[in-house]
């Protein structure tokens, strides 16, 4: 088997492995064509991907919309609503860790991502900011005043991020370059230097699966909890009931 040791699965294709990414790619556009048109049209239905590699941690992602607020193509015209709610959907669950996604080079106070993350998380205590377009931001200002909570301050913090641009994706500039531009762009910027351990991408997911790990852990008592004293129950119901009757007789 030639194929390598990673793959994505779709639920919706229940026994099929991809092993190009670039085929998976593929998949979620045609995918969601098939859900919402090819004019840029909306669907609630989540596309399920599975990932299966040994450089990646073990993590659940859901990647929802962002506000639009005009419509455009077959968008109805109560798109922001409909998006909205979506969005609340998902983030008003409380176990739900919300990363509430900003452009560095706008303005934080006008974060979509953080007002609606702060209608159901007003304390900031399982939000995430992560700060995108770093390399962006005019020369000579940075994001440290964030990164140390003296402008919006949130429990989990925030993590800057340079992702690849449009043109990156479309000349096919590969994930591995992207994260190396990343590194090198954090280690040698004299603002993020001192403390490029706690930027970039890699550092997300480390800290998303901490979060994780930590809520299982602190989930799983409780969970146990709950599965013994149901246990116990239907240990009770059935022993009220009687010993199993003889079914091989007359009816």
């Amino acid at each position: 088997d030639d194929t390598g040791e990673e793959w994505g699965e779709f639920l919706h294709l229940p026994g099929k492995k991809f092993y190009d990414f670039s085929e998976i790619r593929q998949e979620i556009v045609s995918d969601t064509e098939a859900k919402t048109g090819k004019n840029l049209g909306i669907s609630p239905n989540p596309i399920n991907l599975r990932i299966f590699s040994p450089n990646v941690l073990t993590l659940t992602l859901v990647d929802l919309p962002g506000l639009t607020k005009v419509p455009v193509g077959d968008q109805p015209k109560d798109i922001e609503k409909q998006i909205r709610d979506m969005l609340l959907k998902y983030i008003s669950r409380p176990n739900a860790i919300i990363l509430a996604v900003t452009a560095a080079n706008t303005d934080l106070a006008n974060s979509d991502g953080l007002k609606l993350a702060r209608e159901v998380d007003p304390d900031g205590a399982r939000t995430i900011g992560v700060l995108t377009k770093v390399d962006l931001m005019d020369k000579g200002t940075d994001v440290i005043d964030i990164l140390a909570g003296r402008v919006i301050p949130l429990r989990l913090g925030y993590v800057p991020v340079v992702n690849r641009g449009q043109r990156d994706i479309e000349t096919n500039k590969s994930i591995v370059v992207a994260l190396e531009y990343e590194r090198q762009f954090f280690e040698n910027h004299p603002s993020y230097q001192s403390k490029s351990q706690y930027c970039g991408t890699p550092f997300l997911a480390r800290k998303l699966n901490m979060i994780l790990m930590h809520h299982i852990k602190t989930t799983l008592p409780e969970i146990k909890a709950k599965i013994t004293v149901m246990r116990s129950k239907y240990e009770n119901e059935l022993h009220q009931l009687g010993e199993p009757v003889d079914s091989t007789g007359d009816v």
